[in-house]
């Protein structure tokens, strides 16, 4: 099979880290584009009147800190002869990488997973596990 366009899902672990590892080497081998998608969603913990209201600008900052560390990770990780674009959303992650792979026409996700076990994974499942359910295309889970 031969690929054009992987996604990566990044969120800057080690278990990130050797996803995008096992997908260089595969874009190496097809020549093809490497995508690194990182979601920074932003939660609001309280819908009370009395909440603090948080500054515009706080939420510009944390979007600039993320696009940062996103390229810095580039930088660092990434082999200087591949084609690679970032790509940074507020979505939840699952929803940010079905969504990133649909948009840019993804013909493969990788995603590192964790490994949750026993109550944890029932209350909480795994973003691995949705985005094997939501993608369009294959996904290939790295542990």
């Amino acid at each position: 099979m031969n690929f054009e366009n992987i996604l990566v899902a990044i969120d800057f672990s080690e278990t990130s880290k050797r996803a995008l590892e096992a997908a260089e080497d595969l874009a190496r081998r097809c020549k093809a584009r490497l995508h690194l998608v990182h979601s920074h969603p932003i939660q609001f913990l309280s819908s009370s009147p009395y909440a603090p209201v948080l500054p515009v600008y706080h939420f510009d900052d944390l979007d600039a800190a993320a696009r940062k560390q996103l390229h810095a990770w580039r930088t660092e990780h990434c082999d200087a002869g591949l084609e690679v674009e970032e790509h940074l959303t507020e979505e939840p992650p699952s929803l940010a990488i079905v969504d990133t792979a649909n948009e840019i026409g993804a013909d493969l996700i990788v995603i590192g997973t964790r490994g949750l076990t026993g109550l944890k994974h029932v209350l909480l499942g795994s973003v691995a596990e949705r985005v094997v359910q939501g993608a369009r295309c294959p996904v290939l889970t790295v542990k």
